[in-house]
């Protein structure tokens, strides 16, 4: 049976270079931001999220999603308003992306809220990948071209790092690539000797 593997770090932790990784070596992986955005521009995801957030958050159709981000990251109630729209889509998007899997061993399910949205229930097990505060901030602003408090209230609004980390099975510090794609590759190692039962 193909196990669920959950991958799962603060904004700016490197989860999705992580996850691509373990894509090169052969692991099927689903990105749930990826997904999110694209179930977003489903019409009835549109319609909720103009009912719920208002058209100011739209150019034309095209949904702003700086904008509805500085809306869900200044109100925990917004945040969760937003959730409660987009997250059973992406739960039925989950869905039929894995029954296409099934040959796998296992799969990476990456999710930056993995515990937040309680999808780490329907994981076999979950890798945590963490960096220092002030490297993760620094990559976001180099990524998104944003300031530094935008970042600081995302991260306000996520776990901690010794949150996720309690709630982990494996753990990667991701500050020097070459030594996060070895920790990768153990882990990888490991995973398949436990599902492959040798």
């Amino acid at each position: 049976m193909t196990k669920i593997i959950g991958l799962t770090g603060g904004i700016g932790s490197g989860k999705t270079t992580i996850a691509q990784h373990f894509h090169s070596l052969g692991v099927p992986i689903y990105i749930a931001d990826d997904a999110a955005r694209e179930v977003m521009q489903d019409k009835s995801i549109i319609a909720s999220l103009k009912k719920a957030f208002g058209v100011s958050i739209f150019d034309g159709e095209e949904l702003n999603r700086a904008a509805l981000a500085s809306i869900v990251f200044n109100d925990s109630e917004k945040l969760l308003q937003l959730n409660a729209i987009v997250h059973p889509a992406v739960r039925v998007h989950f869905e039929s992306w894995f029954n296409n899997h099934l040959g796998a061993t296992y799969i990476i399910y990456e999710a930056a809220i993995l515990f937040e949205s309680g999808n780490y229930k329907k994981c076999n097990q979950v890798i945590c990948v963490v960096a220092p505060l002030d490297t993760r901030i620094q990559r976001v602003v180099s990524r998104d071209n944003t300031d530094i408090a935008s970042i600081e209230k995302r991260i306000n609004s996520q776990w901690t790092d010794e949150q996720r980390i309690n709630k982990s099975d494996y753990v990667i510090e991701n500050v020097n690539l070459a030594t996060a794609k070895l920790k990768v590759e153990e882990i990888h190692k490991i995973l398949l000797i436990k599902q492959n039962g040798r």
